[in-house]
C-alpha cells in the first residue's frame, strides 16, 4: 500500500498529468488514421523520450498506446475504416449505427465502454499481475495455435447464413498470410519474384484496402443516391435503453479482454473478436447484431482497451512483449535503462505503481477527451461525398506508404480494395479474411513448432488442460450457432403450420 500510495502521488504530479493528456490526445488522433496504429505512434515518438525521466517516458508511451485504442473506433464508426486491427469489430455495429443517424451515440458508448474496460483492467493488473503472468507461461505453441483457431472459428460462425462464405473468406486470408519467406525453411512462397513481397504482406495494407478502399469504391457505385440523402447526426449521448443493453456486455467483455491481452501475441484484435462472438451467442437480440446493435459495439470496445492494459503484464513482469506496440515499448524501455522482468517489482516498485496509477488517470482523461470530440468528429458525416471520399483515399495511401515507404504497397492496396469491393457486392464477410491475415503467420509457426516438439504427433493438441479446454470451446463455437439456427427454423415451421391450420 505504501508503494501504491507513493505511485499515485507521483502520477498526480502536474507534469506527469500533462504527459498523460498529451499522450492520450495524440494516441486518439493517430488511432483514427488508417495504418498509423499505436505501434507506429510509439515508435515515432521514442526520440522525444530520450531526455525525459524514465517514469514520465513510460507514462507517455502507455498513454499513446491506450489512447490509440480509443481512437481506432472513431474511423470505424464514422467511415467503416478501422484505424488498426483491434478496431475491426467496431465496424460491425458501429458503422450501421452511424448510418441510422446514431453516430454520436455510438461514439459516446464506445468511449464509455473503453473507459470501463480500461479501469477494470487496471484493477485486474493491481490484483492479478503475478498470477496471470505465471498462467501465461503455461501457453506453449499448441495452446497459442488453438487460441488463434478458436478466434477464427468464432468469427466465422458469427453469422449462420454466411458460415460458408465466412469460411471461404478465412481461407483466402490464410492464403495471403503465407506469402513471403518461410522462416523455417527459407523458401520463397508466392512472391512472384518481387523482392518486396519476401517479407510478406503487412496486415494493415489488407485492412486499409478491403475496408477503406473497398468502402469508397462500393459507395461510388451508389453516389448519385447518396447525394439525395441527408444523413442524420443524431444525439451525441446514448439513451437509458442503450446503456441498459450495454452495461452487462461491457462488464463481461472487460475481463475477457484483460485475460486475452495478458497472453503474449494475442492482442486486442483477438480479444475484441472473442468478446463480440460471445455476446452474439448469448444475446436474446442476436439477429440485430451487424445491423446496429449497441451491445455489439460496446463489448468489443471494452475488451479492446482492457487488452491493451493486460498486454503490459507480460511486458513488465517477464520482459515479454504482448503485442507489436509493447515490443516497440520494450526496446524503448531498455534504451531508457529500465529492465522489465520479475525483479522490476522488487527493484523499482515506485516506477511500476506510478505507471499503474497513470493508466487509471489516463482512462479518466481519455473518456473526457473522446466525449468532448464527439460533437466535432460526428460532423464528418455532413461532409459531401465528393470531398469525403478523396480525403479517405488520400489518408489510405499516406497510411500505406508510411508502413515501408514502397510504391509496391500502392498496387497491393488497390488489389485488396478491389477484393473488398467484390466481397461486399457478393455479401462476403470481411472480418474472417482480415483476422486470418493477422493471425495466419503466427498460427502456422505455432502449429509447426508444436508438431516438431512432439515428433509429429497430433496428440500435442490434447496434452494439457488448457489445450483440451480450447478444443472444447472451438467445437462449441462452431456447433452452437448451427444448433440454435436449427431450433429457430423448427419453431418457424411450427408457427407456419399453426397459421395454416387456423386458416
Amino acid at each position: 500500500m505504501e508503494a501504491f500510495t507513493e505511485g499515485l502521488l507521483t502520477a498526480l504530479q502536474p507534469m506527469n498529468i500533462v504527459w498523460i493528456v498529451i499522450g492520450g490526445f495524440l494516441g486518439t488522433i493517430v488511432g483514427m488514421l488508417p495504418g498509423l496504429g499505436p505501434a507506429t505512434a510509439v515508435a515515432v515518438l521514442i526520440p522525444v523520450t530520450f531526455g525525459m525521466d524514465p517514469v514520465s517516458a513510460l507514462i507517455l508511451m502507455a498513454a499513446i498506446y491506450y489512447g490509440a485504442m480509443y481512437g481506432g473506433s472513431r474511423s470505424s464508426i464514422l467511415l467503416n475504416t478501422p484505424g488498426d486491427g483491434s478496431a475491426i469489430a467496431a465496424t460491425f455495429d458501429g458503422y450501421p449505427m452511424a448510418q441510422k443517424g446514431q453516430a454520436g451515440q455510438a461514439m459516446a458508448i464506445s468511449a464509455v465502454a473503453s473507459f470501463i474496460g480500461g479501469v477494470l483492467a487496471v484493477f485486474g493488473f493491481i490484483l492479478l499481475a503475478k498470477p496471470l503472468a505465471t498462467f501465461a507461461l503455461k501457453f506453449g505453441p499448441a495452446e497459442y495455435f488453438l487460441l488463434m483457431l478458436l478466434t477464427l472459428s468464432a468469427i466465422v460462425s458469427l453469422s449462420l447464413g454466411k458460415m460458408v462464405k465466412g469460411f471461404i473468406a478465412m481461407v483466402i486470408g490464410l492464403m495471403i498470410s503465407t506469402i513471403g519467406i518461410d522462416t523455417q525453411s527459407g523458401v520463397y512462397r508466392f512472391t512472384a519474384d518481387i523482392p518486396h513481397l519476401s517479407e510478406g504482406i503487412d496486415f494493415l495494407i489488407v485492412i486499409i484496402g478491403v475496408y477503406a478502399i473497398g468502402e469508397v469504391l462500393y459507395n461510388f457505385l451508389s453516389i448519385d443516391k447518396q447525394k439525395k440523402e441527408k444523413k442524420k447526426i443524431g444525439k451525441i449521448w446514448f439513451s437509458k435503453e442503450q446503456w441498459k443493453r450495454s452495461m452487462w456486455p461491457i462488464l463481461r467483455a472487460g475481463p475477457i479482454g484483460f485475460i486475452v491481452g495478458v497472453l503474449p501475441g494475442a492482442g486486442g484484435s483477438i480479444a475484441s473478436m472473442i468478446s463480440y462472438s460471445t455476446e452474439k451467442q448469448i444475446s436474446k437480440r442476436s439477429k440485430e447484431f451487424g445491423k446496429g446493435a449497441v451491445e455489439g459495439l460496446a463489448a468489443p470496445e471494452s475488451a479492446n482497451n482492457s487488452a491493451s492494459v493486460g498486454a503490459m503484464i507480460p511486458l513488465l513482469t517477464m520482459g515479454i512483449p504482448g503485442s507489436g506496440t509493447t515490443a516497440v515499448m520494450l526496446g524503448a524501455l531498455i534504451m531508457l535503462g529500465i529492465r522489465p522482468g520479475p525483479m522490476l517489482f522488487e527493484n523499482d516498485p515506485g516506477l511500476v505503481w506510478t505507471f499503474v496509477n497513470s493508466m487509471f488517470i489516463g482512462n479518466i482523461a481519455l473518456v473526457i477527451i473522446n466525449i468532448a470530440l464527439v460533437g466535432l468528429l460526428v460532423r464528418v458525416l455532413d461532409t459531401p461525398a465528393k470531398i469525403l471520399y478523396p480525403i479517405i483515399l488520400l489518408m489510405a495511401f499516406i497510411g500505406t506508404y508510411t508502413l515501408s515507404y514502397s510504391t509496391v504497397d500502392f498496387y497491393l492496396l488497390l488489389i485488396f480494395g478491389l477484393l473488398g469491393l467484390v466481397m461486399k457486392v457478393l455479401d462476403f464477410p470481411l472480418a474472417p479474411l482480415v483476422l486470418a491475415v493477422i493471425v495466419g503467420a503466427d498460427m502456422e509457426q505455432n502449429f509447426r513448432m508444436a508438431v516438431l516438439s512432439s515428433n509429429g504427433s497430433m496428440g500435442v493438441f490434447f496434452s494439457s488442460p488448457v489445450s483440451i479446454t480450447l478444443v472444447a470451446l472451438i467445437i462449441i463455437s462452431v456447433l452452437y450457432p448451427l444448433i440454435i439456427g436449427a431450433i429457430q427454423k423448427r419453431k418457424e415451421r411450427k408457427a407456419e403450420g399453426n397459421i395454416e391450420k387456423i386458416i
